[in-house]
């Protein structure tokens, strides 16, 4: 069935060309690291890659985290975005890293 939509009204509704993809996230810092580096090796990841990457990180936690990561701007995160955050959190002692799928993050 298909619908006629405005531009204006797919972008009040966040569809088509204006639809929003973005994915979740959740770690753990193992025991060994110091409260002191928790915030160090969290702001390395905002600023290497979720600055880096022009994306937006929503959450919080002290061992462990967990959030959304959205872009910026009007737009959709990528595969390689995905592989990014993995990759930065390969490099970490973490644990029990999880990184969802792409999903509409209005629409879920």
């Amino acid at each position: 069935m298909a619908k006629n939509r405005s531009r204006r009204l797919r972008k009040k509704l966040r569809v088509d060309e204006f639809q929003e993809l973005g994915f979740d996230i959740s770690w753990e810092f193992d025991a060994k690291v110091a409260e002191a580096d928790i915030d160090t090796i969290v702001d390395k990841f905002i600023d290497d890659v979720i600055e880096a990457r022009k994306l937006g990180f929503h959450g919080g936690g002290h061992r462990e985290w967990e959030g959304i990561i959205a872009t910026q701007t009007l737009g959709k995160c990528t595969e390689e975005d995905r592989a990014a955050v993995k990759a930065f959190w390969a490099n970490q002692s973490v644990a029990n890293v999880e990184v969802s799928e792409l999903y509409d993050i209005w629409w879920g």
